[in-house]
This record gives C-alpha cells, structure tokens and sequence, in this order.
C-alpha cells in the first residue's frame, strides 16, 4: 500500500505543504512578518526569546503541528496547551521527557520526577527532541522537537499555532465512504472506522462510538475533539 503524504496549512499565508516542506516553507514564508506585525503580541519596543517547535503523533506522525512559543513559559503551560488542542478527555495524568529527566503534572519524588514549573528555556534548547505523554492508561505519546530559536518583536507569553495537519482521511472499513465515527474496541484491528449509516449498524453499539476528530487521541478513551 503506498504511503499516504500528510499535509497541512501555513497560519500565515493559508498555502497547504507537505510535513516535510513545512518547516522549510515557514523559514521563509512572507505573509509571516505582516501576518505578526499586526497580530496581538506584537510591540515594537520589546523582544522575546522564542522556540519554534514541531510536536507531532510518536506513533502516529500524520498529526502535527508547529509552534511558536515564548521561551519563558513553564513546561505546565505548554501541557495545558496540548491537552486543550489535542487530549484533553478525563482529567488524567500527563508529564514531559526531557533526555533523562521526568517533569509530572503530579510530581513523586520517590522516582525522582520534577515538577514542571520549569520554563521552556531551562531545559530546552535548539535541536533537542523531548515527549510527552498524557494518560498512563491509554497512553498518548508525543514528540517534540526545538526547531530553532529567535528574538522577536512581542510582548507577553504566548504559544501561538503557526501550521498544522490537514485531517488524514480515513475511510469506513464496510462501505469505503468518509468515516465519521470509531469504535474504541475495533480501532485496534483498523476495522473501527465507519461513516454515520454503517456506524448505526455496528456491532459493537452506538455507547462504543467516538467521533473522527484530527488529533493522535482519536478513538481513545472518551476523547471527542477540541
């Protein structure tokens, strides 16, 4: 089966791109400038340090997104970010990776973990790779990376999207047509996906159904989007 080339939308100039052109093509996009010079954090009279990060699916990579965040906010509001965009379903424990340190939303010192209260410039820097993994259950797992490193013109702290993945299309297993819905238990055979009338039919019922929404916690526990 060929590989299916995951795309997705620059915030600036709206232009769609491949995953691997993104990073290229925000290095260089010309609407960026305009697009923050009139945008809410930007001031003329003060510079920030800032990260570009790509966080993206550890095992399902088609869903991405790239980051600009000030590199002085804590590790914890980077989690309550990706738990807002991407996980948040339960309220369930989350924590970062960082090379060989854990930094918890519920610290236990008797392994050591740390808080993350730390700031992004106190344990990042350009070209590390870090995780992150939300539910200790059924486990989301992320990777993200520190593109690059910046001073610009802003003020505040903020973590802004700058591009993210168009929805993978998946197809319902019965039929073919667009799924809209899965089944948390056949998800796991790739045979969880359906459109409306299929899912009406499922055997599993309608209580084991969640809709297709465009993060890497699709089908998992009780996430239903953003």
């Amino acid at each position: 089966m060929p590989r299916i080339q995951s795309t997705g939308k620059c915030h600036f100039c709206f232009g769609t791109f491949s995953k691997s052109a993104m990073t290229k093509h925000l290095a260089s996009c010309k609407a960026m400038q305009p697009a923050w010079e009139s945008s809410l954090e930007y001031d003329e009279t003060q510079s920030v340090k800032c990260f570009h990060l790509l966080v993206e699916g550890r095992y399902l990579p088609e869903y991405w997104m790239h980051l600009l965040v000030t590199a002085n906010i804590s590790l914890k509001r980077l989690d309550t970010f990706l738990r807002d965009i991407w996980l948040e379903c339960c309220g369930h424990l989350s924590a970062f990776k960082i090379e060989d340190k854990t930094y918890s939303v519920m610290p236990m010192p008797e392994l050591k973990e740390k808080s993350m209260r730390f700031k992004l410039n106190e344990v990042l820097y350009p070209g590390i790779k870090f995780y992150h993994e939300y539910d200790f259950g059924t486990t989301t797992f992320l990777t993200l990376k520190v593109i690059s490193e910046m001073e610009l013109k802003a003020k505040g702290r903020f973590i802004i999207i700058m591009a993210r993945n168009d929805p993978p299309e998946k197809k319902c297993y019965v039929c073919g047509k667009p799924a809209t819905q899965v089944c948390v238990d056949c998800i796991w055979d790739r045979k969880g996906w359906l459109c409306d009338k299929c899912a009406s039919k499922h055997k599993c019922g309608v209580d084991m159904l969640l809709p297709v929404v465009n993060s890497p916690r699709v089908g998992v526990c009780a996430y239903t989007g953003e």
